[in-house]
């Protein structure tokens, strides 16, 4: 029997099941991919925000993972929210010895404006688990965050292609800028820049966008796609899960997780 490709997402759980874990997992599943998981913290979420949030201790996170890493074949690794300093720490010292592929969504605040990212933990996120990321999918402003840009400096396009001439100290996916009129793109540097463009697609229901594309990037790599195809799928992936969508919720509502 062939064995399925195993990924492992580290994030945080989503009780409406539109981002975080459960849409990790829906999307490595819809990529015929094994998915594991270590959850960071719990939230009480729905498609109007998020209620509550509850951290696990840095300890447990470094259980869960040392558990998943010492019986599967992982063969990828992408994490989400984190929550806390202690807890990126822990998630950059258990990855930095296994030397795996790596996905990091730095889900800083949650579409609603919850804080999923402690101030504190800025920082050991940008020294310590950056580096060893495959690749970091922020949208624009989380984008600005992380490069310690001025709020709004990736507004324009030429700005966004300015990018491509700096020496980018990790390789970047910088999601849901708007090209013109009804585009939005995805600008790719890793390291050459590629612009990977969709017609804007006009719906409430884009809750775990981005939790969805940086999964099945982590998912086609895992398949052993190269990087740039890798997100290529992905961008075609998240279009037709939008398209799918169940309609559920009063908000933001959740994508549909189709096969890939």
């Amino acid at each position: 029997m062939k064995t399925r490709p195993v990924a492992l997402t580290v994030a945080g759980s989503d009780s409406g099941a539109g981002a975080g874990i459960q849409a990790d997992l829906k999307t490595f599943a819809a990529h015929g991919v094994y998915g594991t998981s270590a959850i960071t913290l719990v939230t009480a979420q729905n498609t109007l925000g998020v209620q509550a949030v509850h951290h696990l201790p840095p300890e447990l996170v470094r259980a869960q993972l040392r558990s998943v890493l010492h019986d599967f074949p992982v063969a990828v690794v992408k994490t989400g929210a984190l929550g806390s300093a202690a807890t990126v720490r822990v998630v950059a010292e258990t990855l930095r010895a296994t030397g795996l592929p790596l996905v990091v969504d730095p889900v800083l605040v949650s579409t609603s404006g919850s804080r999923l990212l402690a101030q504190d933990a800025l920082t050991v996120l940008r020294e310590e688990l950056l580096p060893l990321a495959t690749l970091v999918t922020p949208n624009r402003a989380e984008a600005e965050v992380l490069l310690g840009l001025p709020e709004g400096a990736l507004m324009e396009a030429a700005a966004l292609q300015a990018l491509a001439w700096r020496a980018l100290p990790f390789p970047l996916l910088v999601t849901g800028t708007h090209a013109c009129g009804e585009v939005v793109s995805d600008h790719l540097y890793a390291p050459d820049h590629r612009v990977i463009t969709a017609r804007q697609q006009h719906t409430r229901h884009t809750h775990g966008t981005g939790c969805t594309l940086a999964s099945a990037v982590a998912a086609n790599l895992a398949r052993g796609t190269a990087l740039p195809e890798a997100v290529l799928h992905a961008h075609a992936y998240v279009q037709r899960a939008m398209r799918a969508s169940p309609g559920l919720g009063g908000g933001h509502g959740p994508l549909g997780h189709v096969p890939a």
